[in-house]
Protein backbone atom coordinates (compact mmCIF):
# COMPACT_ATOMS: atom_id res chain seq x y z
CA UNK A 1 0.00 0.00 0.00
CA UNK A 2 2.70 2.21 0.72
CA UNK A 3 4.83 1.40 -2.54
CA UNK A 4 1.71 2.54 -4.24
CA UNK A 5 1.22 5.69 -2.54
CA UNK A 6 4.94 6.57 -3.54
CA UNK A 7 4.28 5.44 -6.79
CA UNK A 8 1.16 7.81 -7.30
CA UNK A 9 2.90 10.99 -5.77
CA UNK A 10 5.88 10.66 -8.10
CA UNK A 11 3.96 10.55 -10.98
CA UNK A 12 2.14 13.66 -10.14
CA UNK A 13 5.24 15.62 -8.97
CA UNK A 14 7.03 17.80 -10.96
CA UNK A 15 10.79 16.90 -12.40
CA UNK A 16 13.41 18.47 -10.38
CA UNK A 17 11.44 18.65 -7.39
CA UNK A 18 12.82 15.86 -5.31
CA UNK A 19 13.16 17.51 -1.68
CA UNK A 20 9.66 18.67 -1.81
CA UNK A 21 8.53 15.85 -3.13
CA UNK A 22 9.93 13.64 -0.67
CA UNK A 23 8.48 15.62 2.09
CA UNK A 24 4.98 15.35 0.54
CA UNK A 25 5.23 11.58 0.44
CA UNK A 26 6.11 11.25 3.85
CA UNK A 27 2.65 13.42 4.78
CA UNK A 28 0.68 11.13 2.86
CA UNK A 29 2.30 8.14 4.03
CA UNK A 30 1.70 9.68 7.84
CA UNK A 31 -1.96 10.67 7.07
CA UNK A 32 -2.55 6.73 5.71
CA UNK A 33 -1.06 5.23 8.67
CA UNK A 34 -2.87 7.53 11.03
CA UNK A 35 -6.30 6.64 9.49
CA UNK A 36 -5.93 3.01 10.02
CA UNK A 37 -5.86 2.96 13.30
CA UNK A 38 -10.17 3.74 13.27
CA UNK A 39 -11.77 0.79 13.86
CA UNK A 40 -15.50 -0.48 14.68
CA UNK A 41 -16.98 -3.24 17.00
CA UNK A 42 -19.91 -5.35 16.13
CA UNK A 43 -23.06 -5.02 18.80
CA UNK A 44 -21.73 -8.85 19.93
CA UNK A 45 -18.14 -7.43 20.13
CA UNK A 46 -16.59 -5.85 22.95
CA UNK A 47 -13.53 -4.02 21.90
CA UNK A 48 -9.91 -4.55 23.63
CA UNK A 49 -7.06 -2.31 22.93
CA UNK A 50 -3.50 -3.85 24.00
CA UNK A 51 -0.69 -1.05 23.87
CA UNK A 52 2.68 -3.05 23.19
CA UNK A 53 1.07 -6.00 23.72
CA UNK A 54 -0.28 -5.10 27.22
CA UNK A 55 -4.01 -4.60 27.82
CA UNK A 56 -4.89 -1.14 27.93
CA UNK A 57 -8.39 -0.55 27.40
CA UNK A 58 -12.20 -1.89 26.38
CA UNK A 59 -14.19 0.16 24.09
CA UNK A 60 -17.92 -0.73 23.89
CA UNK A 61 -20.16 -1.28 20.78
CA UNK A 62 -19.38 1.22 17.36
CA UNK A 63 -16.47 3.03 16.04
CA UNK A 64 -13.45 3.89 18.00
CA UNK A 65 -9.63 4.72 17.44
CA UNK A 66 -6.51 3.01 18.25
CA UNK A 67 -2.89 4.45 17.73
CA UNK A 68 -2.17 2.63 14.76
CA UNK A 69 0.53 -0.47 14.87
CA UNK A 70 3.04 -1.16 15.81
CA UNK A 71 1.89 0.68 19.07
CA UNK A 72 -1.88 -0.34 19.55
CA UNK A 73 -3.64 -3.42 18.81
CA UNK A 74 -7.45 -4.30 19.09
CA UNK A 75 -9.26 -7.71 19.35
CA UNK A 76 -12.94 -7.88 19.17
CA UNK A 77 -13.92 -11.18 20.85
CA UNK A 78 -17.65 -12.13 20.65
CA UNK A 79 -19.30 -11.93 24.47
CA UNK A 80 -22.66 -12.80 23.86
CA UNK A 81 -22.39 -15.58 21.76
CA UNK A 82 -22.89 -18.74 23.46
CA UNK A 83 -19.99 -21.54 23.22
CA UNK A 84 -20.29 -25.57 23.03
CA UNK A 85 -17.71 -28.19 24.12
CA UNK A 86 -18.69 -31.18 23.75
CA UNK A 87 -16.85 -34.03 26.08
CA UNK A 88 -17.48 -38.00 25.38
CA UNK A 89 -18.55 -37.71 21.87
CA UNK A 90 -17.91 -35.11 18.45
CA UNK A 91 -20.80 -33.74 17.01
CA UNK A 92 -20.32 -33.58 13.04
CA UNK A 93 -20.15 -30.29 12.26
CA UNK A 94 -23.11 -28.91 10.20
CA UNK A 95 -22.44 -28.43 6.45
CA UNK A 96 -25.87 -28.19 4.72
CA UNK A 97 -25.25 -30.42 2.38
CA UNK A 98 -25.81 -33.92 3.57
CA UNK A 99 -28.58 -35.41 3.07
CA UNK A 100 -29.04 -37.59 6.16
CA UNK A 101 -27.44 -36.48 8.94
CA UNK A 102 -23.98 -37.91 9.98
CA UNK A 103 -24.27 -39.90 13.65
CA UNK A 104 -21.88 -38.69 16.18
CA UNK A 105 -18.85 -40.27 17.05
CA UNK A 106 -18.29 -41.98 20.52
CA UNK A 107 -14.91 -40.86 22.45
CA UNK A 108 -15.01 -43.58 24.95
CA UNK A 109 -11.58 -42.74 27.25
CA UNK A 110 -13.69 -39.26 27.90
CA UNK A 111 -17.08 -41.30 28.31
CA UNK A 112 -16.32 -44.29 30.13
CA UNK A 113 -16.79 -43.46 34.37
CA UNK A 114 -16.85 -45.31 37.52
CA UNK A 115 -20.05 -44.76 39.53
CA UNK A 116 -19.88 -44.48 43.22
CA UNK A 117 -21.18 -48.41 43.51
CA UNK A 118 -18.15 -49.32 41.34
CA UNK A 119 -20.11 -49.84 37.86
CA UNK A 120 -19.07 -48.19 35.00
CA UNK A 121 -21.29 -46.10 32.78
CA UNK A 122 -20.92 -44.03 29.64
CA UNK A 123 -22.08 -40.75 29.58
CA UNK A 124 -21.57 -37.82 26.72
CA UNK A 125 -22.38 -34.27 28.14
CA UNK A 126 -22.20 -30.57 26.22
CA UNK A 127 -20.94 -27.18 28.40
CA UNK A 128 -22.37 -24.36 27.22
CA UNK A 129 -19.82 -20.83 28.04
CA UNK A 130 -19.93 -17.29 27.08
CA UNK A 131 -17.28 -14.84 27.92
CA UNK A 132 -17.48 -13.04 30.83
CA UNK A 133 -14.61 -10.63 31.05
CA UNK A 134 -12.60 -10.20 27.94
CA UNK A 135 -9.41 -9.00 29.71
CA UNK A 136 -9.00 -12.41 31.62
CA UNK A 137 -10.19 -14.37 28.70
CA UNK A 138 -7.68 -12.93 26.31
CA UNK A 139 -4.92 -12.94 28.38
CA UNK A 140 -5.20 -15.43 31.98
CA UNK A 141 -5.71 -18.69 29.34
CA UNK A 142 -4.10 -20.02 26.31
CA UNK A 143 -6.56 -22.47 24.60
CA UNK A 144 -9.95 -21.59 25.90
CA UNK A 145 -11.51 -24.27 24.49
CA UNK A 146 -9.41 -27.04 25.88
CA UNK A 147 -9.41 -25.47 29.15
CA UNK A 148 -12.97 -25.75 29.68
CA UNK A 149 -13.34 -28.97 28.73
CA UNK A 150 -10.41 -30.46 30.98
CA UNK A 151 -11.98 -28.80 34.18
CA UNK A 152 -16.00 -30.13 33.15
CA UNK A 153 -14.29 -33.78 32.45
CA UNK A 154 -12.65 -33.51 36.03
CA UNK A 155 -16.19 -32.60 37.90
CA UNK A 156 -18.32 -34.72 36.18
CA UNK A 157 -16.01 -37.45 37.02
CA UNK A 158 -15.93 -36.48 40.25
CA UNK A 159 -19.77 -36.51 40.61
CA UNK A 160 -20.15 -39.94 39.07
CA UNK A 161 -17.61 -41.31 41.30
CA UNK A 162 -19.87 -40.24 44.64
CA UNK A 163 -23.51 -41.53 42.76
CA UNK A 164 -24.47 -44.69 42.44
CA UNK A 165 -25.43 -46.08 38.68
CA UNK A 166 -29.48 -46.03 39.43
CA UNK A 167 -29.81 -42.80 40.23
CA UNK A 168 -27.28 -41.53 37.63
CA UNK A 169 -29.75 -43.32 35.43
CA UNK A 170 -33.02 -41.87 36.42
CA UNK A 171 -33.81 -39.40 38.76
CA UNK A 172 -29.98 -37.82 39.65
CA UNK A 173 -29.81 -36.30 36.15
CA UNK A 174 -30.66 -33.13 36.81
CA UNK A 175 -28.88 -32.66 40.36
CA UNK A 176 -25.40 -33.75 38.44
CA UNK A 177 -26.07 -31.51 35.71
CA UNK A 178 -26.20 -28.50 38.58
CA UNK A 179 -23.29 -30.04 40.66
CA UNK A 180 -20.58 -30.23 37.48
CA UNK A 181 -21.73 -26.82 36.18
CA UNK A 182 -20.81 -24.95 39.63
CA UNK A 183 -17.83 -27.67 40.23
CA UNK A 184 -16.64 -26.28 36.37
CA UNK A 185 -17.19 -22.09 36.92
CA UNK A 186 -15.33 -22.80 40.74
CA UNK A 187 -12.21 -24.32 38.49
CA UNK A 188 -12.65 -21.26 36.08
CA UNK A 189 -12.67 -18.87 38.52
CA UNK A 190 -9.79 -20.23 40.30
CA UNK A 191 -8.29 -19.90 36.78
CA UNK A 192 -9.55 -16.23 36.45
CA UNK A 193 -10.49 -17.37 32.79
CA UNK A 194 -12.95 -14.94 32.66
CA UNK A 195 -15.78 -17.55 31.50
CA UNK A 196 -19.44 -18.09 32.58
CA UNK A 197 -20.80 -21.62 32.21
CA UNK A 198 -24.07 -21.30 31.42
CA UNK A 199 -25.47 -25.06 31.18
CA UNK A 200 -23.85 -28.40 31.41
CA UNK A 201 -26.33 -30.77 29.61
CA UNK A 202 -26.13 -34.76 29.52
CA UNK A 203 -26.90 -36.01 25.90
CA UNK A 204 -26.64 -39.73 27.35
CA UNK A 205 -26.39 -41.79 30.20
CA UNK A 206 -26.30 -45.15 29.75
CA UNK A 207 -24.37 -48.63 30.83
CA UNK A 208 -21.84 -49.69 28.79
CA UNK A 209 -22.65 -51.47 24.99
CA UNK A 210 -20.97 -54.23 25.88
CA UNK A 211 -23.26 -55.49 28.95
CA UNK A 212 -26.42 -53.09 28.25
CA UNK A 213 -28.38 -56.48 28.32
CA UNK A 214 -26.89 -58.00 31.28
CA UNK A 215 -27.28 -54.27 33.03
CA UNK A 216 -31.13 -54.65 31.93
CA UNK A 217 -31.78 -57.71 33.65
CA UNK A 218 -30.74 -56.79 36.71
CA UNK A 219 -32.74 -53.44 36.27
CA UNK A 220 -35.94 -55.57 35.57
CA UNK A 221 -34.86 -57.93 38.49
CA UNK A 222 -34.43 -54.80 40.82
CA UNK A 223 -37.94 -53.51 39.89
CA UNK A 224 -39.75 -56.68 40.75
CA UNK A 225 -37.44 -57.28 43.99
CA UNK A 226 -38.93 -53.54 45.14
CA UNK A 227 -42.62 -54.14 43.43
CA UNK A 228 -42.63 -57.53 45.81
CA UNK A 229 -41.07 -55.46 49.09
CA UNK A 230 -43.71 -52.64 48.60
CA UNK A 231 -46.81 -55.16 48.25
CA UNK A 232 -45.15 -56.90 51.49
CA UNK A 233 -45.12 -53.55 52.90
CA UNK A 234 -48.72 -52.31 51.99
CA UNK A 235 -50.05 -55.81 53.49
CA UNK A 236 -48.57 -55.45 56.89
CA UNK A 237 -49.17 -51.77 57.03
CA UNK A 238 -52.69 -53.23 56.15
CA UNK A 239 -52.96 -56.04 58.73
CA UNK A 240 -50.63 -54.81 61.80
CA UNK A 241 -53.33 -51.96 62.49
CA UNK A 242 -55.80 -53.84 61.93
CA UNK A 243 -54.84 -57.03 64.56
CA UNK A 244 -53.89 -53.40 67.10
CA UNK A 245 -56.85 -52.31 66.81
CA UNK A 246 -58.81 -55.61 67.29
CA UNK A 247 -56.70 -56.20 70.16
CA UNK A 248 -57.25 -52.87 71.73
CA UNK A 249 -61.28 -53.39 71.26
CA UNK A 250 -60.63 -56.64 73.43
CA UNK A 251 -58.52 -54.85 76.33
CA UNK A 252 -61.15 -52.32 76.50
CA UNK A 253 -64.13 -54.79 76.32
CA UNK A 254 -62.90 -56.67 79.13
CA UNK A 255 -61.75 -53.44 81.22
CA UNK A 256 -65.74 -52.18 80.80
CA UNK A 257 -66.58 -55.71 81.66
CA UNK A 258 -64.48 -55.73 85.09
CA UNK A 259 -65.42 -52.33 85.91
CA UNK A 260 -69.18 -53.16 85.17
CA UNK A 261 -69.14 -56.48 87.41
CA UNK A 262 -66.95 -54.68 90.25
CA UNK A 263 -69.33 -51.69 90.04
CA UNK A 264 -72.21 -54.12 90.31
CA UNK A 265 -70.91 -56.00 93.43
CA UNK A 266 -70.45 -53.11 95.26
CA UNK A 267 -73.73 -52.03 94.50
CA UNK A 268 -75.27 -55.23 95.47
CA UNK A 269 -73.14 -55.05 98.64
CA UNK A 270 -74.40 -51.03 99.19
CA UNK A 271 -78.10 -52.27 98.47
CA UNK A 272 -77.70 -54.83 101.02
CA UNK A 273 -75.70 -53.26 103.57
CA UNK A 274 -78.94 -50.46 103.41
CA UNK A 275 -81.84 -52.92 102.82
CA UNK A 276 -80.00 -54.32 106.48
CA UNK A 277 -79.71 -51.09 108.24
CA UNK A 278 -83.37 -50.61 107.27
CA UNK A 279 -84.45 -54.03 108.60
CA UNK A 280 -82.84 -53.57 112.01
CA UNK A 281 -84.43 -50.20 112.31
CA UNK A 282 -88.46 -51.29 110.96
CA UNK A 283 -88.66 -54.81 111.06
CA UNK A 284 -92.25 -55.00 109.62
CA UNK A 285 -92.20 -52.09 106.97
CA UNK A 286 -88.67 -53.85 105.72
CA UNK A 287 -90.52 -57.13 105.50
CA UNK A 288 -93.51 -55.45 103.81
CA UNK A 289 -91.10 -53.84 101.21
CA UNK A 290 -88.98 -56.63 99.85
CA UNK A 291 -91.93 -58.95 99.67
CA UNK A 292 -93.64 -56.06 97.24
CA UNK A 293 -90.28 -56.10 95.68
CA UNK A 294 -90.38 -59.03 95.32
CA UNK A 295 -93.92 -59.84 93.99
CA UNK A 296 -93.10 -57.20 91.27
CA UNK A 297 -89.50 -59.16 90.07
CA UNK A 298 -91.43 -61.97 90.03
CA UNK A 299 -94.41 -61.34 87.78
CA UNK A 300 -92.26 -58.71 85.74
CA UNK A 301 -90.27 -61.62 84.24
CA UNK A 302 -93.15 -64.57 84.18
CA UNK A 303 -96.61 -64.15 82.69
CA UNK A 304 -99.07 -62.78 84.37
CA UNK A 305 -103.08 -64.09 84.64
CA UNK A 306 -106.01 -61.95 86.05
CA UNK A 307 -108.73 -64.13 87.60
CA UNK A 308 -112.21 -63.05 88.62
CA UNK A 309 -113.12 -64.73 91.31
CA UNK A 310 -116.98 -64.09 91.01
CA UNK A 311 -116.77 -66.55 87.75
CA UNK A 312 -117.44 -70.17 88.08
CA UNK A 313 -115.77 -72.72 85.36
CA UNK A 314 -114.82 -70.98 81.81
CA UNK A 315 -112.87 -67.94 82.80
CA UNK A 316 -111.64 -65.51 80.34
CA UNK A 317 -107.89 -64.81 80.73
CA UNK A 318 -105.94 -61.36 79.64
CA UNK A 319 -102.59 -62.69 78.52
CA UNK A 320 -100.54 -59.21 79.67
CA UNK A 321 -97.41 -60.99 80.02
CA UNK A 322 -97.15 -62.20 76.32
CA UNK A 323 -97.68 -58.75 74.48
CA UNK A 324 -94.17 -57.64 73.81
CA UNK A 325 -94.17 -61.14 72.28
CA UNK A 326 -96.61 -60.68 69.46
CA UNK A 327 -99.65 -62.52 71.49
CA UNK A 328 -103.02 -59.94 72.35
CA UNK A 329 -106.12 -60.76 73.06
CA UNK A 330 -108.58 -63.09 75.78
CA UNK A 331 -107.63 -67.24 75.58
CA UNK A 332 -110.34 -68.61 77.29
CA UNK A 333 -109.09 -71.27 79.83
CA UNK A 334 -110.90 -73.50 82.69
CA UNK A 335 -109.22 -72.48 86.17
CA UNK A 336 -109.65 -73.63 89.09
CA UNK A 337 -110.47 -70.99 92.05
CA UNK A 338 -107.79 -69.97 94.47
CA UNK A 339 -107.32 -67.78 96.86
CA UNK A 340 -105.22 -64.84 96.33
CA UNK A 341 -101.67 -65.29 97.46
CA UNK A 342 -101.12 -63.63 101.28
CA UNK A 343 -98.58 -61.44 102.18
CA UNK A 344 -95.99 -63.59 104.78
CA UNK A 345 -96.85 -62.17 108.23
CA UNK A 346 -94.06 -61.26 110.69
CA UNK A 347 -93.66 -63.88 113.55
CA UNK A 348 -94.35 -62.27 117.31
CA UNK A 349 -91.09 -59.95 118.12
CA UNK A 350 -88.76 -61.95 120.52
CA UNK A 351 -85.27 -60.28 119.28
CA UNK A 352 -83.44 -59.39 116.08
CA UNK A 353 -82.31 -62.61 115.78
CA UNK A 354 -86.18 -63.95 115.30
CA UNK A 355 -87.39 -61.53 113.24
CA UNK A 356 -85.36 -61.28 110.25
CA UNK A 357 -86.74 -62.26 106.82
CA UNK A 358 -85.90 -65.85 105.12
CA UNK A 359 -82.36 -64.97 103.18
CA UNK A 360 -81.27 -62.29 105.58
CA UNK A 361 -78.19 -63.84 107.39
CA UNK A 362 -76.37 -61.62 110.56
Amino acid sequence: MIRQAQDTVRRYLPRGGGGMGLALIGVVLVGIWGASGFYRVQPDEQGVVMRFGAFNRTTPPGWGYAIPWPVEAVSKPRVTRINRVDVGFRAPADSGQAVRPIPSRDVLEESMMLTGDENIIDIDFAVFWQIRDVADFLFNTRNTEATVKSAAESVMREVIGRTPIQPALTEARAQIEQDVRRGTQAILDQYRAGIEVTQVQLQKVDPPATVVDAFRDVQRANADRERARNEAESYRNDIIPRARGEAERLVQEAEGFRESQIARARGEAGRFVSVLTAYQAAQDVTVRRMYLETMEEILRRNPKVIVDDRLQGVVPLLNLGDQGRGVAGAVPQVMRQQAPPQPPQPAPSQGFGNNRPAGVSR
